[in-house]
């Protein structure tokens, strides 16, 4: 809050009302007053907390702030959202989340905060597609030639991911409900550990992050069959989607900010307003490119809208699949 201006020391105590007044009327100070702190429930290193890293220099810049990245990893990412939920509705408190949070609405049996009730979203920042990965055993050299080679198998086709309710969880889950194929799912406890045993044949498929798995595409140790987003990659672009044979396929993670519900309009619009304008410099731009992501931005609303949609469209994945965390 804004200190009142300083009055002359020969005040009277008649004049005191008066003063009281002049006071009152001083302008608040304008948002950021001081840093803004922005958790992240999940690992440094982790997609969202790449994003963001990305992100916040520019904002901190344009803020004329400090910005604090607080990773507080735990519960796929409920813990952070959980302390966002009930922390002041001032701005300086910011949750940076996406999928998981979508996820988790219907997942997790019990939750102690509601996505669409006690957080509003901010803003918009980017989307990170996977890729449907084989070991270049399978005879397949596309979706289609995939799905009828698992049809004609006499056992089912393994799958890894990392963790029930996981992003690639769900997408193999979308993509069963498409094709109508059995599976099995193999979870492991992190993405290498997956990657490693489909590199080494013991499992025959996987969703995975596109950055981490081109590598192993380009050297011939993973056959690249389908990508997960609305359009073909830029850093990948032989690389069909797969909605180019199932229409209507689209799956990724996507990072996004929130703040409490109830934070002023103005504080909301400030964190927007940095985040779109730290998306349209060049430099931010062509680290998010390198790293596979498709930027989104927009507005408030936007955002919300964005977040509605995804939690709708997991509630429905998370359902058919039966995935339930208690």
């Amino acid at each position: 809050m804004a200190s009142c201006p300083r009055l002359p020391v020969f005040i009277s105590w008649a004049t005191l009302p008066l003063a009281a007044a002049f006071c009152a009327a001083a302008p608040a100070q304008t948002y950021p007053a001081k840093p803004v702190r922005i958790l992240i429930g999940f690992t440094p290193g982790a997609g969202v907390d790449i994003a963001v890293r990305l992100v916040t220099p520019k904002m901190s810049e344009l803020l004329g702030q400090s910005i604090i990245v607080d990773n507080r990893p735990g519960a796929g990412g409920n813990i952070a959202s959980e302390l966002v939920a009930r922390a002041p509705a001032d701005g300086y408190t910011l949750l940076a989340n996406g999928a998981p949070a979508a996820i988790s609405q219907t997942l997790y049996a019990k939750l102690n905060y509601d996505l669409m009730k006690d957080l509003e979203a901010a803003a918009l920042i980017a989307t990170v597609c996977q890729i449907l990965a084989i070991h270049p055993s399978l005879p397949a050299k596309s979706i289609r030639e995939f799905v009828t080679f698992a049809r004609s198998r006499r056992e089912e086709l393994t799958y890894a991911t990392t963790g029930a309710g996981s992003t690639p969880h769900l997408t193999t889950e979308m993509f069963r409900m498409q094709t109508g194929l059995k599976l099995l799912h193999v979870p492991y406890k992190g993405t290498p550990l997956a990657l490693n045993d489909l590199i080494a044949g013991n499992i025959s498929f996987m969703f995975v992050n596109i950055l981490t798995v081109m590598q192993h595409v380009s050297s011939g140790r993973l056959r690249a069959l389908g990508i997960t987003s609305a359009k073909r990659s830029p850093i990948a672009p032989q690389i069909p989607t797969v909605a180019e044979t199932y229409a209507g396929f689209e799956s990724g993670t996507w990072f996004a900010l929130f703040a409490p519900t109830g934070t002023p309009k103005e504080a909301v619009a400030r964190i927007n307003d940095a985040v779109n304008r730290a998306l349209q410099t060049s430099d931010v731009r062509e680290k998010f490119v390198a790293q596979g992501a498709e930027l989104l931005g927009g507005t408030p609303t936007d955002a919300a809208n964005y977040t509605k949609a995804e939690v709708v469209k997991w509630a429905k994945v998370v359902k058919a699949s039966g995935a339930r965390v208690d």
